[in-house]
């Protein structure tokens, strides 16, 4: 069951990352919000997330990944879709990604390639922007952004408004 990560499982969490060959910058800062699922026996068994920007109207999508023996059964595509849905959530307009070997699978969720630079500059402070700058890194990389859905408005129950008895006065 997929759930938000804890301090607690930020060792593992790195861990499984740096196996599945993702970023493990800044797990632990405020902007960068994550979710795992754990097998029987408390390994990680998946991760997905994102890193919201500053204007609140970008998302980074960041460690979406699920475990080697685990692939196949559309686990990938439910995770994406998950950490969308809650970049919507948070207000976000626009989601973006790094990713050099995973170009088809995020295609098949309606990413377009774009620049680094346009990446960069619509979430100039994310920290795997800055870390890929840092690095030299950031040319290096394929871009991908595509538009989230403006979240449906939760509609508001009307009540009728509460009416006060009538009262009658008759003066004679």
């Amino acid at each position: 069951m997929l759930r938000p990560a804890t301090p607690a499982d930020l060792h593992d969490l790195a861990e499984f990352l740096r196996a599945a060959d993702l970023t493990i910058a800044a797990l632990a800062e405020p902007a960068v919000r994550l979710w795992l699922e754990r097998d029987d026996t408390g390994a990680v068994a998946a991760t997905t997330g994102f890193e919201l920007g500053a204007d609140g109207e970008h998302a980074l999508v960041r460690s979406v990944a699920v475990r080697p023996d685990l692939r196949g059964a559309g686990d990938g595509l439910r995770l994406a879709r998950f950490a969308l849905d809650r970049a919507a959530d948070a207000g976000a307009r626009k989601a973006w990604l790094f990713s050099r070997r995973s170009g088809g699978f995020w295609q098949k969720l309606g990413f377009g390639p774009t620049t680094t630079q346009a990446l960069a500059a619509a979430l100039p402070d994310a920290h795997q922007v800055a870390l890929f700058r840092s690095t030299g890194q950031l040319d290096r990389e394929v871009a991908w952004r595509r538009r989230l859905p403006v979240p449906e408005p939760v509609p508001v129950q009307k009540t009728e408004p509460e009416r006060s008895p009538v009262r009658a006065s008759f003066t004679a």
